[in-house]
């Protein structure tokens, strides 16, 4: 009696080990897991296009890989890098202009950061100087003696403010300056405690969008000319146009833009990058249903104008998608 109790045990045993082999190999064939078990993404700020997407992407990781991935909402590109060099998030999305800044330990940076590897180069952020009609401005020379929001104090915003600023002659001693993130800026341009506001970011700002359907305001256009000049000294910047009817607008908006790049921890593993890389360009689709802005990332382009060293684990990506 006593052999045939633990003969049944010992059956039941071994069936409970078999389905526990059989559900985790379910588990491991269904999608690979990271090395790590946090992915947090520097953004920028709530409403903006790379908030927006971020969350969408944080989502896609926490299901796709069971991990802790989260966005963390920040004053954008200069916080996002140096966030990312103290080793307090693994991925950010930041603006070109800033990138190479960090790189060289110029601006912002009192000296080159560490620790930051590119995954792709994204869609243009495009410069969008807003005004109210009242304010009688038309042009980025009409903004002296006016009070101007140029983005957080350090933003990717607020650099390509004052570099763009700076190559018509215009210096923030000219002006009345706040900084003030895309909401804060919107808040002011209705109140009527600012003239006008630099608001960079994909195409469209949801706080432009908001704005543009209350209130009559004015798109000051940047002469692709002078955009050209500028770039001679800051070769990030392009010159694109704001398209006609994008806030209202009656014809398209000739200004400048600085393509985003997504940047990760160098010392995130080839594995872990490669899965976040193929993720990512997976998921486009559900990015671009998140924001419009998204639309612009595409494969093909990825790896134009790259600024920081492309990571390894996303090359090998790249590298597979070639053969």
């Amino acid at each position: 009696m006593k052999k045939k109790r633990f003969f049944i045990f010992t059956l039941v045993v071994l069936m409970s080990l078999a389905l526990a082999a059989c559900s985790g190999g379910d588990k491991t064939s269904s999608s690979k897991g990271l090395d790590t078990n946090i992915v947090t993404i520097a953004t920028g700020g709530a409403s903006g296009p790379y908030n927006i997407i971020a969350s969408t992407l944080a989502d896609i990781y926490t299901e796709q890989y069971d991990v802790n991935s989260r966005t963390q909402t920040t004053g954008a590109s200069v916080e996002n890098l140096n966030l990312l060099s103290d080793n307090k998030v693994e991925m950010a999305f930041v603006m070109s202009d800033a990138l190479t800044q960090a790189l060289n330990g110029e601006a912002a940076f009192t000296e080159p950061i560490e620790n930051v590897s590119q995954i792709a180069t994204l869609y243009p952020n495009v410069v969008q100087i807003v005004a109210t009609k009242s304010s009688g401005i038309q042009t980025i020379e009409d903004l002296r003696g006016k009070r101007v929001a140029v983005g957080d104090q350090g933003s990717g915003v607020e650099l390509n403010a004052r570099a763009l600023l700076n190559g018509h002659g215009i210096t923030y001693d000219d002006m009345k300056v706040d900084y003030l993130g895309y909401a804060e800026a919107a808040d002011g341009l209705t109140a009527g405690t600012i003239d006008a506001a630099f608001l960079t970011s994909g195409l469209p700002n949801a706080s432009v969008l908001e704005l543009s359907q209350t209130h009559d305001i004015v798109l000051v256009s940047v002469d692709p000319e002078k955009v050209a000049t500028i770039a001679e000294e800051h070769p990030y910047f392009i010159s694109v146009e704001i398209p006609k009817d994008m806030y209202g607008n009656e014809e398209a908006i000739p200004t400048a833009a600085v393509p985003n790049a997504l940047v990760v921890r160098s010392d995130m593993s080839d594995d872990d990058v490669y899965e976040l890389t193929k993720t990512f360009f997976e998921n486009l689709e559900k990015l671009e249903n998140a924001h419009q802005a998204a639309s612009d990332i595409s494969l093909e382009n990825a790896q134009e104008n790259l600024i920081a060293p492309l990571h390894p684990g996303a090359k090998r990506f790249y590298d597979e998608q070639s053969k």
